[in-house]
């Protein structure tokens, strides 16, 4: 393949799947800044691996996976950083800490309480719209594992949640007893 056909197919790729990588980074990093730089590593991780990674419908699940795992190094790196930070934040008193003033909502709570795995899997499913086939591809793994790892995060979920909290299914309401 010629450069100039590479770079185009390249392009075409980026403009495709630039939206859905930015809206899944901006839902997992903090920072702005921080975001920039997993997207731009995404994407230049894509042009470095363009002749070997999946084409077609396989490439937009490998790409999750491969800004899963920029995020993931990005996280490790930054916790190397911090160490200091966090000592010095467990001598702060705690009259002195300020709450936010938004407190988060049931589910925002049940949310935060699950794993890293947990929140990223439904994550995938709920925000990003990836089939079974599609986690399993950008997990690397199968898609029985994923099945079950979906189950399993989605019961924990619901055990989380308060015992009243309503969930919306086919346009009706439910409660959870």
């Amino acid at each position: 393949m010629t450069e100039g056909a590479r770079r185009r197919r390249f392009e075409a790729a980026y403009r495709e799947l630039y939206a859905p990588i930015c809206g899944y980074t901006l839902r997992r990093v903090r920072e702005p800044e921080d975001a920039a730089e997993v997207i731009a590593e995404t994407f230049a991780t894509l042009w470095r691996r363009f002749d070997r990674c999946p084409q077609g419908d396989e490439l937009r699940p490998w790409l999750f996976g491969v800004a899963r795992r920029v995020i993931a190094n990005q996280r490790r790196g930054e916790r190397r950083r911090s160490a200091l930070g966090e000592r010095l934040a467990a001598n702060v008193a705690p009259e002195t800490a300020i709450a936010p003033d938004d407190a988060p909502s049931e589910l925002a709570r049940a949310f935060a309480s699950l794993s890293d795995s947990d929140r990223e899997l439904l994550s995938l499913v709920a925000w990003e719209g990836l089939t079974r086939e599609e986690l399993a591809v950008a997990l690397g793994t199968n898609r029985a594992a994923v099945r079950l790892r979906l189950h399993r995060a989605r019961r924990r979920l619901r055990e989380a949640l308060p015992q009243t909290q309503v969930r919306f299914s086919g346009g009706q309401e439910h409660e959870w007893t």
